[in-house]
């Protein structure tokens, strides 16, 4: 069963080639909303908090403050409406999944950049 799954995944859904990201990083994502017949592109940049999943069905958590309040979206990898994936600043953190990033105000909220 789960064979017959990989093969209709590799078959018919279509990738999308987006640059590698983990947790920490800042990107932007531009995803496409429909309103009635009318299409507009919006954005969403913060941080990444988790990557999870695997192949197709990747998801990911991204985490930004909306004035004092902070917003959370999932991301899965292959949406339609996905159009663009852009990686701002890469940050040096020790885990897969920064949930203590939620936790965090002010100056103790910021991450260090990774050096290239």
């Amino acid at each position: 069963m789960e064979a017959l799954v990989k093969f209709v995944q590799d078959e018919f859904v279509t990738k999308k080639d987006f640059p590698e990201f983990g947790a920490g990083d800042t990107i932007t994502v531009y995803y496409e909303i429909r309103e009635g017949e009318k299409t507009r592109t919006q954005f969403f940049r913060g941080v990444v908090i988790q990557v999870k999943g695997t192949g197709l069905t990747k998801t990911f958590t991204i985490r930004k403050m909306s004035g004092t309040v902070g917003v959370e979206r999932i991301f899965p990898i292959n949406l339609p409406a996905l159009q663009k994936v852009e990686v701002n600043k890469r940050g040096a953190v020790r885990r897969k999944r920064i949930y203590y990033f939620r936790g965090l105000t002010g100056k103790k909220a910021r991450i260090k950049e990774k050096r290239h």
